[in-house]
């Protein structure tokens, strides 16, 4: 029985694993962008970015999920999400938004934590705008930001687990499967196993990064 309950699990957190690598890739450059658009100069968008940043990030994970998936069938009398994958799609473009919206303010506050001498300094010397902001800014933004970037990232392993909302096959999926199945709970505790060791492997990376740009001075 073990040996048939760590298999379910693991392919149950391989679908974690797959949420969480697939929403990383989207969020993370997305993040930026919607942090540049919270600090434009131009108002209305500055305005309607940080409505929506305001809306997600004031509204459940799990109500924009049921929304996302079911939102559209419901509109327009079409499930957009029909195909084979479509569920795990729209875990994606719901995790994905949220959390581009919550990067963004961690973005936006470690970019506006530069101090305006150092970009003043580097157009005296005749620097461009893109050579401040990767040559100056950046390395010390990202040095800044990992801290509380590593909390949001943490989270959302954790987060995964609301894909099962809609019927998404993740690890508490399946060692909650064996409470109906075979009316063992322990499969679902056990399942805390994955998520502290794949916690503690991302914490020491962390911690290893911090370390590497610890040369910044704050």
């Amino acid at each position: 029985m073990f040996a048939e309950v760590l298999k379910a699990l693991s392919d149950g957190f391989l679908v974690t694993l797959q949420i969480f690598a697939f929403t990383l890739l989207g969020a993370l450059p997305l993040g930026l962008i919607i942090a540049f658009g919270s600090m434009s100069r131009f108002l209305p968008l500055k305005g309607l970015v940080k409505t929506i940043v305001w809306i997600i990030r004031g509204t459940p994970l799990m109500l924009q999920l049921i929304a996302i998936y079911y939102g559209p069938g419901l509109i327009t009398g079409n499930n957009i999400w029909s195909y084979s994958n479509g569920r795990l799609a729209a875990v994606l473009v719901a995790f994905i938004i949220n959390y581009a919206c919550y990067f963004s303010e961690i973005y936006r506050g470690g970019i506006e934590s530069i101090s305006k001498g150092q970009v003043e300094a580097g157009q005296v010397l005749g620097m461009t705008k893109s050579q401040i902001f990767f040559k100056i800014i950046l390395l010390q933004v990202i040095k800044r930001i990992i801290p509380p970037m590593s909390n949001e990232i943490i989270t959302l392993v954790k987060d995964t687990s609301l894909s099962r909302v809609i019927a998404v096959y993740e690890i508490i999926w399946a060692g909650q499967s064996f409470i109906k199945g075979a009316g063992l709970i322990w499969p679902l505790f056990f399942t805390a196993v994955f998520y502290l060791a794949f916690n503690g492997l991302l914490t020491i990376l962390f911690g290893l990064a911090e370390k590497k740009l610890s040369y910044f001075k704050s």
